[in-house]
């Protein structure tokens, strides 16, 4: 956004000129204010002023550190002279796509609505009326039309008989202006209204039919109507959007010769728009009579050749603030601040009747010496008269602002609090404490009696403390003070002062937390609270309780109570309570409901394929082992193929550790269910063929609750897969090793690492190879179903090998060097 702005530059350089500073005062001041000593050099005395200054962001701040410009001023120059920059910036860019785009309505759409938001966020007011597509329209070409409608050639009449006669005739009006009528001949029609031809017709049809006469009891009547309208070219000159001729209707009128141009452009007026037929003036138009009123301006019809002309505005002004509707209207000379609010829509309900400024840019005779070009005009209090607002003249330019009535409000008082309807109550001078407590709804049962607080704001905003009492909680005052405006009153409850007691329950139960102490509470009432006892509960609880004398050390003091069958509460629906003592509860007492040791819940592992029984079996016991679940499960099939077992296993690797914290919670259904979703699950490596014949074998686990164990059929296929050459599926050979896979897969690719590959075989177990520099090379050989995966080299690997190529191929051209000057020494000699 930075540009050469060749009025502010002349503006900064006569106030540099007229401090009497020198050059070097001036750098000297720049350095001293942190900026570069060299950046207003464009602007001090003796600089070249044929080469264009620069103008930056910051150039009026360095400015204003010189002291020769007041903040206020450098505001408002940068305001005023930015906004221009930015507006004439945009012309620019939409002047360009006009030439660039042959069909400029979008264009000049948008560049009229940019312009607009440039002002102040305002648009100008009525432009947007005439740009939506929506409006754009052609007048109609039928009837019907009034009377003073005047006929020319190409209107389309209908002329029926009724009566004696019954005859319809189409009557077009030719080029010479005539209609040719059945019986009756040529009738002039050119120029003549509807009205006028309808009294020629009464002559020239009772000449031949003899029942047309003016007449109600008349035998034959007729009626004359236009069925089609003839069309004009008319033209639309000066600053409208589109100017052009445009072919409209003759029903038209200047309205929608304005519609089909786009309206007036950001420039045009919209307050001295004339119509002219050859070298007359036909009529003058205001749209603001339309815009503001819908009051169509003219009701002179278009002739063919008649040219609307929009010129530049008249001037305008911005309205802004608390008014109807904000925005900038075009003024004529004469109009004063009380038209322009009128133009607004009137001043808002929360507007001020008696602050309303103006700012105003004065012309260049009156700003003075000083070159103070703005000044602002307040109208007050004094110049509203019956709330009116008043005839203040206006200058084009200027932007009035209706401004807000204050924001602090009256009339009120507030009360909060310990009351059944807290907020702010209207007040009435004389209103006592009373008075706002029966408003508010009165103070509530536990209400704090010995105090009732009221703060006071002072004109000053200084503020006091003022206290009474209530003599009983109905509301009645002891001491009734006399209230004022904005006063606030607080009334406290007794509830606010206790402490908040709590007991804690934990371990067994289905809700274990915190829960608010109430008078009277016993053990049984906690665990009623605590959703009641869970499946692993043991019937003991201990009670630990703050010790009525605290010697030194001593934390809390345990208490045993002994629990019966009736606090299992689902087990017993409707059985009355044992008549067991129960234990009663203080505050801060924590309830621990001890849990059955080795209590658990039913471990269950799955076994799917090829057994003779799958499904979800439940552990007999903690020990229960691979094979076992086999036998359980009836054995393998014939099909089954058990170096291909796939055994999963899963763990939840988010558990916490150390020792839980309050609250703590059995694992219930949504607890596991938790619990399995945060589970990871791997597959293990089992020889399962071993394990069948070796009980005692190593791979024989023992399972764990949520193990996955499915036994497939034999697969005859070997995938290979990772950086070769043609990854995908080879047909399993028996007594081939790794590297004759990855040859039948096209080989290791380029950045295939052959130090690296493994193999997983079809039971889990994984195999790599493992490269000797003397020895022959431990290769495995993948079985049936295995995966081979072939990674990819790192970049140091790379890196690595690229040089020992380079080593490589060094020594053997030193060789042969070494060689060849061997030979030549040889048949020297």
């Amino acid at each position: 956004m930075l540009r050469n702005q060749p009025a502010l530059v002349e503006q900064l350089r006569q106030r540099i000129g007229a401090s009497g500073l020198t050059p070097d005062q001036v750098r000297s001041r720049l350095r001293a204010a942190g900026y570069p000593e060299g950046m207003l050099d464009d602007y001090i005395a003796g600089a070249d002023t044929t080469r264009p200054a620069q103008f930056g962001p910051k150039t009026l701040d360095a400015v204003r550190a010189l002291g020769v410009v007041s903040a206020e001023e450098a505001d408002s120059l940068a305001r005023g002279d930015s906004l221009l920059a930015v507006s004439d910036s945009l012309r620019e860019i939409l002047d360009s796509l006009r030439l660039l785009r042959a069909d400029s309505v979008r264009s000049d759409s948008l560049a009229d609505s940019l312009k607009a938001l440039t002002r102040n966020g305002l648009k100008i007011f009525g432009l947007e009326t005439f740009r939506r597509t929506t409006t754009r329209y052609q007048a109609t070409m039928s009837g019907p039309v009034d009377e003073n409608y005047r006929l020319g050639p190409g209107d389309q009449l209908v002329l029926i008989l009724t009566g004696d006669v019954e005859q319809a005739y189409s009557l077009e009006v030719t080029r010479e202006g005539f209609i040719i009528i059945p019986q009756v001949g040529q009738v002039y029609a050119a120029n003549l209204t509807l009205g006028q031809l309808q009294d020629l017709l009464y002559t020239r049809l009772g000449k031949v039919y003899s029942g047309v006469r003016r007449s109600p009891s008349a035998r034959t009547k007729f009626q004359i109507s236009l069925a089609r309208l003839r069309n004009i070219q008319v033209y639309v000159a000066g600053d409208v959007v589109r100017p052009g001729a445009y072919q409209i209707s003759a029903a038209g009128t200047a309205l929608t010769a304005l519609y089909g141009a786009g309206g007036p452009s950001s420039n045009g007026s919209f307050r001295q728009l004339t119509v002219r037929r050859g070298d007359k003036l036909v009529d003058s138009l205001d749209l603001y009579q339309y815009l503001i009123h819908g009051i169509n301006p003219t009701n002179i019809r278009l002739d063919n050749g008649d040219v609307i002309f929009v010129p530049v505005h008249s001037g305008m002004v911005q309205v802004a603030g608390k008014v109807i509707r904000p925005a900038i209207y075009e003024t004529k000379p004469g109009e004063t601040l009380r038209d322009v609010v009128e133009f607004a829509g009137g001043l808002d309900p929360a507007a001020s009747d008696a602050r309303i400024q103006i700012n105003r840019v004065l012309p260049p005779e009156s700003r003075g010496e000083r070159g103070r070009a703005r000044v602002v005009v307040a109208v007050g209090a004094d110049q509203f008269v019956g709330g009116v607002v008043p005839a203040v003249p206006l200058s084009p330019g200027d932007s009035v602002t209706a401004l807000s009535v204050p924001t602090r409000q009256r009339g009120y008082v507030t009360v909060r609090g310990n009351v059944w309807v807290e907020g702010q109550v209207g007040f009435t001078p004389g209103m006592k404490l009373s008075d706002a407590l029966r408003l508010a709804g009165g103070p509530r049962p536990d209400v704090y009696l010995p105090r009732v607080l009221i703060t006071r704001v002072h004109e000053d905003s200084s503020l006091v403390q003022l206290r009474s009492s209530l003599a009983d909680s109905t509301g009645r005052v002891n001491q009734d003070i006399v209230l004022e405006d904005e006063d606030e009153i607080r009334v406290f409850s007794r509830a606010t002062f206790l402490p908040a007691r709590t007991i804690a329950i934990v371990g067994a139960v289905r809700r274990p937390g915190w829960l608010p102490y109430r008078e009277g509470m016993t053990v049984r009432d906690a665990i009623l609270l605590a959703d009641g006892l869970t499946e692993d509960a043991r019937l003991q609880v201990e009670v630990a309780r703050l010790p009525a004398n605290r010697p030194t050390g001593a934390l809390a003091q345990t208490l045993d109570v002994s629990l019966d069958s009736s606090y299992f509460f689902a087990q017993q629906p409707g059985a009355p309570e044992s008549g067991a003592p129960d234990t009663p509860l203080l505050p801060y007492d924590n309830v621990l409901v001890l849990r059955q040791g080795g209590f658990e819940l039913q471990r269950t592992v799955v076994i799917a394929g090829q057994v003779k029984a799958p499904g979800r079996y439940a552990l007999k016991s903690k020990t229960e082992r691979l094979r076992d679940l086999l036998d359980r499960a009836g054995g393998l099939t014939s099909e089954a193929y058990p170096g291909g077992i796939q055994f999963y296993r899963a763990y939840d690797g988010s558990r916490p550790t150390g020792t839980d914290r309050l609250p703590s919670t059995l694992e219930t259904t949504s607890r596991r269910d938790s619990i399995a979703a945060r589970q990871t699950v791997e597959r293990v490596g089992i020889d399962l063929p071993r394990v069948l014949n070796d009980a005692k074998y190593r791979d024989n686990l023992i399972l764990a609750s949520g193990d996955s164990i499915y036994i497939p059929e034999f697969n005859p296929i070997i995938i290979v897969n990772g950086a070769v050459n043609s990854p995908g599926a080879v047909a399993y050979t028996p007594g081939k090793n790794l590297d004759w896979y990855v040859d039948a897969a096209g080989g290791y690719a380029q950045g295939g690492d052959p130090r690296h590959p493994y193999v997983t075989q079809p039971d889990g177990q994984r195999e790599g190879v493992k490269r000797k520099s003397v020895f022959a090379d431990r290769v495995p050989r993948p079985r049936p179903g295995a995966v081979v995966y072939v990674p990819t080299k790192t970049v140091a690997e790379q890196s690595g090998t690229n040089v020992a190529a380079v080593v490589s191929t060094v020594a053997t051209l030193l060789g042969s060097l070494a060689t060849i000057i061997l030979v030549v020494r040889t048949r020297t000699n």
